[in-house]
């Protein structure tokens, strides 16, 4: 389907008319891809240490919820190697890192609130004696009630925030009226973002109280202001630094704070430099997850299979603080309606307040938790009705010129999921195979296979407005050679790349005169997080803006220098093309230096449009928004439970790509890392609320050996309708909703146990133990 306004684009546009020269829409190679291979890349573990390094570990709370009745820390303060310990009366400012709510203190002050809540830190020479020691602390505890999952939040009224809800018509009386109806529960765990890097943060004092922070973290602004507060000092005593991070997905947008925070403590104290870096134990003891989510749905719909009616209520495990959990809830409020236009809708969610960790933003940000409610009772319904789940999903779609209100009250432009979905229904062979999988199980009473196909519809922009803006700073030298800093953080994902072809391209310059540096708040102040799929939108426009000041001023003066008009003036290909003449680029720059013309700029953008009322939950939160969808052949072993992928079909929604090798790289990897939510990555909590699934031992994300042996993944292509970085969409978080279609494939094989007359009442992650609670229920429900 071509957009109405896609030639009018394509006409205004030089890079969509097919320009000869660009230095965006091609594959070109991760900026640090040679030193990962090599070793060579540094993360923060990595840097030099300074002379006098201490090094930093946090003692934790054994209880789940409890009052501190006695603290005896001399075992600690003796132990070998212990220079120093702080508890939360050390800290000379305010002891909370909350990111908006203040409930979320740094060191626990007498009341602990989730087993391993930080209740001290200790510093000593080496990182083996500072673990060792905070070990030997001596805690009496005056336990409390615990409450542990979203069920029991709900039940006791346990909430972190007031309780949302979304109303759009009136979904009761539609509800009632509807001749068909579904309803039901369902639980869809957590997942721990699993970043290969750990949290670590290596703090150095400065002189006349200052502080310099290398942290692994994708908000460094956020760790400043922190840092700061903590301290008692102002913003601009604190410079946080991070070149690269070892992964993120979230982990590392607020929940980097306490080891920010820790080892600047510890630093500010001891005036020497401190190095605080959690093992993976500790990591996944203290650190919030995705939230899990625990839902009840009933929705109306008429004999066709058309939607009618959507009512859910959605409560998810917050842990014992606010952190994220607000916007995460708004987003997946944002996303329950998926592709789907909804008439009359009651859209509920909470926050549930859990003696464990603090969940966290985690690649989607409740994105995939509100759609994947939606998809299970599209799920249910074609099941109920005997039809194909594609041909109901089809008949709900979001329509192009009438139902593609979404129940916010945002317009859905630019819709390509009717193009994009027949595209992939004709690729992956939808149909054949379909009638192919029907013909096996029928002759297979043990192994079962099942197929899914499952879109997505993601919004793009953080749902806060004022975060919606990104600046940059861009230097020409003398030499022709071109420095860039942006505010965005680089965790794997290429924004780094993206940006310095954007900057390549608007100075018409290959890329290896671009040079990008560490992000650095004493070079772009004020950055929002490196989140929400936002990093190259943002930060792309920001250097963008920033390149095409500098690229202004050389025409001008290449205009005066050699003739011609300015409107004429075109850099490409490492040469200026003035009058006639083709002035290499370099040449020009020193020209321009001696007469001097200013060789640097900063940049700034702001996504235009942008309005939310978070009373009434309606507006226009979304810049854009991004499609795709995925098809899934899975085989079930019926008898144990185990299951693998044989094939997938990923259709995702790039935009204009502006390289379309890192995209596919982050579609496949998100892909997977989705499936693994879905299927294997469970987390688990003893009767007495710890963490036991907390080490790679015992918590399974996906490996080599459970990607599909056939894994076909490609972009559509097609310029995006709104003004982005060259009309490309964003592709971090949508494309984790893909793998959907794994978990509605196991569904499926689980369906054909009773010749599909049944639904799985299929929970995820869909374990083995899980798949056969769910073959059981079927096997049950069919013999009676």
């Amino acid at each position: 389907m071509n957009h109405p306004a896609i030639p009018e684009l394509k006409a205004a546009i030089p890079e969509l008319a097919g320009a000869a020269w660009s230095g965006v829409g091609l594959s070109r190679k991760h900026e640090s891809a040679e030193l990962h291979v090599l070793g060579q890349a540094t993360y923060t573990d990595d840097i030099p240490e300074l002379q006098g390094t201490l090094h930093a570990a946090l003692g934790l709370s054994t209880k789940a919820h409890a009052n501190i009745t006695a603290m005896d820390l001399e075992p600690v303060k003796n132990s070998p190697g212990v220079v120093a310990v702080f508890t939360a009366t050390d800290i000379p400012g305010v002891n909370d890192m909350g990111p908006i709510i203040h409930d979320d203190p740094i060191l626990s002050p007498g009341l602990v609130q989730y087993v391993g809540q930080p209740i001290f830190v200790v510093v000593a020479d080496t990182h083996t004696n500072a673990r060792r020691a905070a070990r030997k602390a001596v805690i009496t505890y005056d336990e409390l009630p615990a409450i542990f999952t979203p069920q029991q939040a709900k039940a006791a009224g346990s909430y972190v925030l007031p309780p949302m809800k979304l109303l759009k018509g009136d979904a009761q009386a539609a509800f009632e009226r509807a001749p068909r109806k579904v309803k039901g529960e369902l639980f869809v765990g957590g997942q721990e973002q699993f970043y290969l890097e750990g949290q670590i943060s290596y703090a150095i004092p400065k002189e006349n109280r200052g502080m310099f922070v290398q942290c692994s973290t994708q908000h460094p602004s956020e760790m400043l202001h922190l840092v700061a507060h903590a301290l008692g000092l102002n913003s601009h005593n604190v410079t946080v630094e991070c070149r690269r991070m070892g992964g993120g997905f979230g982990g590392k947008e607020s929940q980097s704070a306490l080891w920010a925070i820790c080892a600047s403590l510890a630093a500010f104290k001891l005036k020497v430099p401190v190095k605080l870096r959690a093992d993976r134990d500790d990591d996944m003891i203290v650190t919030g997850k995705r939230h899990c989510f625990f839902y009840e749905y009933e929705v109306g719909y008429d004999d066709a299979g058309r939607i009618v009616a959507a009512k859910v209520d959605m409560t998810s495990r917050a842990g014992y603080s606010a952190d994220l959990s607000g916007p995460v809830a708004t987003r997946a409020i944002c996303h329950f309606d998926n592709c789907y236009y909804l008439s009359d809708a009651d859209i509920r969610a909470g926050a549930g307040k859990t003696n464990t960790q603090s969940n966290t933003a985690f690649r989607g940000f409740g994105g995939p938790q509100g759609a994947i409610a939606m998809e299970y009772i599209i799920d249910e319904i074609a099941r109920e009705l005997g039809k194909d789940a594609l041909d109901i999903r089809r008949l709900n779609f979001y329509g192009t010129d009438e139902r593609n209100v979404t129940p916010y009250g945002q317009l859905v432009e630019g819709n390509v999921l009717p193009e994009l979905t027949a595209r992939l229904e004709a690729t992956s062979e939808y149909r054949a195979r379909r009638e192919a999988i029907e013909k096996f199980n029928a002759t297979s009473p043990v192994l079962k296979k099942g197929l899914a196909f499952t879109p997505l519809k993601f919004g793009i922009a953080f749902n806060v407005t004022h975060l919606n803006q990104a600046g940059a700073l861009v230097h020409v030298y003398v030499d022709g050679s071109v420095l860039v800093n942006h505010g965005g953080t680089e965790m794997g994902q290429g924004v780094n790349t993206k940006v310095m072809q954007v900057v390549a391209h608007e100075l018409g310059l290959d890329m290896c005169h671009v040079r990008i540096t560490a992000t650095d708040t004493s070079k772009v102040a004020n950055t929002s997080a490196t989140a929400a799929s936002t990093g190259a939108d943002l930060n792309g426009k920001a250097a963008q803006d920033a390149a095409r000041q500098i690229k202004e001023r050389l025409a001008k003066f290449a205009v005066e220098q050699h003739g011609g008009d300015v409107a004429s003036v075109r850099f490409e290909d490492d040469h200026v093309h003035v009058n006639g003449q083709a002035i290499r680029w370099h040449v020009l720059v020193g020209q321009a230096y001696l007469k001097r013309v200013q060789l640097w700029s900063d940049g700034f953008y702001a996504t235009p449009h942008l309005s939310w009322d978070p009373k009434s939950m309606n507006g226009h939160p979304f810049s854009y928004y991004a499609f795709g969808a995925a098809v899934s052949e899975v085989i079930v072993d019926t008898l144990t439970g185990e299951w693998r992928l044989l094939r997938a079909d990923a259709l995702y929604d790039a935009g204009k790509s502006l390289n379309p090798a890192i995209d596919i790289g982050q579609v496949e990897g998100a892909f997977i890392q989705g499936m693994g939510w879905l299927t294997t990555e469970q987390l688990w909590w003893n009767a007495n609320g710890k963490l036991m699934t907390h080490a790679p031992s015992t918590y399974k994300i996906p490996g080599i050996s459970d990607c599909p042996g056939d894994f076909r993944v490609n972009l559509f292509e097609q310029p995006n309708v709104a003004d982005s970085i060259h009309r490309s969409k964003a592709v971090g978080e949508p494309p984790l909703l893909l793998p959907f279609s794994v978990f509605f494939a196991i569904r499926d094989a689980i369906s054909a146990v009773g010749n599909h007359q049944v639904n799985p009442p299929l929970n995820a992650p869909a374990t083995s133990e899980e798949i056969l609670r769910a073959i059981d229920a079927v096997t049950a429900k069919v013999a009676n």
